[in-house]
């Protein structure tokens, strides 16, 4: 079944080929975008729960599955499982295997439950509406757990939007006894059927005289219509039931002749219509049973032996397409780098959510939020303390999230990163991605730094931290993936092209091309850069407005009058707009601060855009950025290079109102080289290879340090960034390690040593704390190198992929440059 699906695929794709081919290039691109969007409509989109499957619709119908021992009175309090959180006696968890256009598998070493749960999830194309799915559910019990063992499980269905579902049949009074079967329709969804099946496993069974009304083998559903603000608190829902069904038991038995817990804890039996479902089943030992959806659409139920067979292709396909995309280099090419390694990744794509809802805005644009006084971070507070914030929305965004535990929600600077890797394994997916960050920016050019869409996301954030304010930039880490976009589409474009846009390079060969539509087909791949273009530029002008730094006002001698810029929104011990929270920053805070970190951000832009604007062929565009690019680049010398300290530094001013430098060396120093901005022979490279070489200041056995060791503030107070190793700033000294080492330069050999330690010294330290742990962490003790902070932080730590597919070392060989005209 999967390969007459992806059969069908291929043919549609070569079918719009066919019509491009004769010069309707718009079927082309209209039905891979049919395509594309039908391929990724459902999928494991609440990352905020262990196992939760939607579409990528506003208001639709929604699945979630809870578990856990039921042996004593107070398991299903402190034993069940449902959204992800730290410190449940997981001990390790997440994807071993996944794709988001086909499915994967996913394990849960429960400790604290005595069994390990595997839910597997395929896709299976068909009908117009996004196609059929289906998860398996399999329990097995550790070694040492008493075979007897309780395990009970509960599934939710909701369904949000004005279509109907219900549950075909009533059973028996008492439950029921094989699979069960939900009807459902909906505009975006069309008709559909839902079926748990009856699968394996014993049921348990009692003694006391309660087990004629409540026997262990059915299956029982309660069906309810609940308010739309509450249809999303499965779990407060499921416990009102419970305790209603507790106090019933109490009142009859008492606490001295009372049940089993597993008879005590069980919804009552009301299959229905409705928009909130449960499905309770008890076990005893192992288990396994299905839930299928199938899409009236399709023209075929799915069954059983369909998923089994689907989730072989899947498995078989994932492994084969890991192995080419993702070549990992020695020394990691053993089956446990390969393990390892599939499980970052898999984590990461796994990890991709759709959310949908409202957040919190403060647009009053308070004089206060100018920052234009001393003491401005006192008056920030106090107009924060006003609480203008409004409700805006809803808006919709399909993006990575960095942990889905502890941050099950879109951090703008933490998903240029994540999209990393994902470009290799699926770009068309990733400019999905990209087009739902962009569709969040408002007129004026600013994307929320955090996206907290709806009351769900909203519950596991800490008030203080949920506003959003439109002053406020961070790190636009987007603009990396868009120039890698470029590089690879002008590598992969036929070479008689002169610009993008060209004849298509469509190559049926391939297959179903979902993975990398946009990079076989210039045409395609040059609309996406035409249509993205223009918001690119959007907030480009925005940051070079709102974040400009002062440079006239006192005078600071520089190339250019212009290129100065400040973070808005600090404290006297955060920056979080930076993305590098407590990093150390000049003391008091003031209005004439310049910070090179976010100078070489704008950089980045201007670079990125200039190079985009060259292959669009957008000439007055090409020459404005090339004269900022000069402009900044001179003054990120000018204004920030220390030849005392060897290093940038951030600036302010002192009593005197002159420009000043402040230096604490580590990760800000580094931020011109790190993003690209020098040139391999320029001396500032040198001086900062030995700071960044340097074991008494920021190179450990375990990476380079987030601050050096000298400084007056390394490992104080937070300690968040002010010693910890973090994976995304040392990825993008490898990438700089790697390129000076690729290229002729006077550090071309010292930078192939680093690059070589580097790579291993980072990735020995993930993994062996991963083996240790089973999980990835959010940062690394530079001494140490165990994993901390947040557990199962799969984000931007999923690098550690990309670090292991990039060579071994031999880095030597020059490459050989792509010539403009060979777009």
């Amino acid at each position: 079944m999967a390969r007459l699906a992806q059969a069908v695929v291929a043919l549609a794709v070569l079918a719009a080929a066919a019509a491009g081919a004769t010069g309707d290039a718009s079927v082309l691109a209209a039905e891979i975008g049919r395509l594309n969007n039908q391929s990724l409509l459902w999928g494991p989109y609440k990352p905020n729960l262990y196992f939760g499957v939607r579409p990528r619709i506003p208001n639709s119908l929604w699945t979630g599955l809870m578990w856990g021992r039921i042996e004593a009175y107070n398991d299903v309090k402190d034993g069940l499982r449902y959204t992800c959180e730290q410190g449940e006696e997981l001990h390790g968890y997440g994807w071993d295997e996944y794709d988001a256009r086909t499915g994967g598998v996913q394990t849960f070493h429960d400790e604290g439950n005595g069994i390990d749960l595997t839910t597997s999830f395929v896709k299976i194309p068909g009908g117009r509406h996004g196609g059929s799915w289906a998860a398996r559910i399999r329990g097995r019990l550790h070694d040492g757990v008493p075979k007897n063992r309780k395990t009970v499980v509960y599934h939710y269905v909701a369904q949000e939007d004005s279509g109907e579902l219900g549950v075909d049949g009533q059973g028996s009074e008492l439950g029921f006894t094989g699979d069960i079967t939900f009807s459902g329709q909906s505009e975006s969804l069309g008709d559909y059927e839902l079926v748990f099946t009856r699968g394996t496993g014993d049921s348990p069974t009692s003694d006391h005289d309660i087990t004629s009304s409540r026997p262990g083998h059915v299956a029982l559903v309660s069906s309810a219509h609940a308010e739309d603000t509450a249809v999303w608190q499965a779990k407060p829902l499921l416990f009102q039931q419970l305790q209603a069904a507790a106090e019933v038991v109490q009142e009859r038995y008492g606490m001295e002749n009372a049940p089993p817990a597993w008879q005590v804890y069980r919804i009552p039996h009301k299959p229905g219509k409705g928009n909130s479902h449960f499905v309770q089943r008890t076990f005893e030992g192992n288990f396994e049973f299905d839930i299928i959806f199938s899409s009236k659409s399709s023209g075929q139920n799915v069954t059983p032996e369909h998923v089994t067979r689907a989730l072989e292709a899947a498995s078989t396909s994932f492994s084969k397409r890991f192995s080419s995309v993702f070549a990992l280099k020695a020394p990691y090419t053993g089956q446990e780098y390969q393990k390892f390694g599939k499980s970052m990744f898999s984590n990461l794509i796994g990890g991709v959510g759709y959310f949908h809802g409202h957040q919190l805005i403060d647009r009053s644009y308070a004089p206060e939020y100018e920052e234009e006084n001393e003491g401005f971070w006192e008056e920030t507070a106090a107009a924060r303390d006003r609480k203008q914030q409004q409700l805006e929305g809803p808006y919709e965004l399909l993006t990575a999230v960095p942990s889905r535990p502890f941050f099950p929600r879109g951090f703008l600077w933490d998903e240029g990163f994540h999209l990393v890797p994902i470009a290799d394994w699926d770009m068309d997916l990733t400019l999905e991605i990209v087009k739902s960050w962009f569709h969040t920016m408002d007129e004026n050019g600013w994307i929320p730094r955090e996206q907290i869409l709806g009351a769900e996301a909203r519950s596991k954030v800490p008030e203080e931290f949920q506003v959003q304010y439109p002053h406020i930039a961070n790190p636009p880490t987007l603009f990396l993936v868009i120039e890698d976009f470029m590089e690879r589409l002008r590598r992969a474009a036929n070479s008689t092209d002169s610009a993008l846009g060209g004849e298509r390079s469509l190559h049926g060969d391939q297959g179903p091309l979902l993975h990398t539509a946009h990079l076989d087909n210039a045409e395609l791949g040059g609309d996406f850069l035409r249509n993205i273009y223009p918001l690119l530029r959007r907030q480009y002008d925005w940051f070079r407005k709102t974040q400009r730094g002062d440079i006239r006002g006192y005078e600071r001698e520089a190339f250019s009058t212009r290129e100065g810029y400040r973070w808005r929104g600090r404290t006297e011990t955060h920056i979080l707009a930076s993305g590098l929270d407590d990093y150390p920053r000049p003391q008091p805070p003031h209005p004439g601060e310049l910070h090179v970190d976010l100078m070489s951000w704008v950089g980045l832009m201007t670079k990125s855009l200039k190079k985009i604007a060259e292959a669009l062929e957008l000439e007055e565009e090409v020459a404005e950025l090339t004269k900022n690019l000069v402009a900044i680049e001179h003054n990120l010398s000018d204004l920030h290079w220390s030849e005392k300290a060897g290093c940038f530094c951030d600036a302010t001013v002192d009593a005197f109102e002159e420009h000043q430098l402040v230096c604490h060396k580590g990760y800000v120093s580094l931020f011109p080289f790190l993003v690209g901005l020098l040139q391999p022979d320029d001396p500032k490279v040198g001086r900062l290879l030995d700071l960044v070489g340097d074991e008494e200041q920021l190179w450990s056995a375990h990476g380079i340090r987030s601050l050096s060791q000298q400084d007056e503030f390394y490992g104080t107070k937070e300690n968040y960034w002010r010693s910890p190793v973090w994976m995304p700033m040392n990825y993008m000294i490898l990438k700089q390690l790697q390129g000076l080492a690729q290229q002729k330069g006077p550090y071309r050999d010292r930078a192939r040593d680093m690059y070589r330690g580097l790579r291993k010294n980072l990735v020995d330290t993930v993994f062996a704390s991963w083996k240790a742990t089973g999980f990835a962490w959010e940062q690394y003790n530079p001494e140490t190198g165990a994993g901390q902070r947040t557990q199962h932080f799969t984000g931007w730590t999923s690098l550690v992929v990309k670090m292991m597919a990039m060579d071994d070392g031999d880095v030597g060989g020059v490459p050989v440059p792509v010539k403009k005209d060979e777009l």
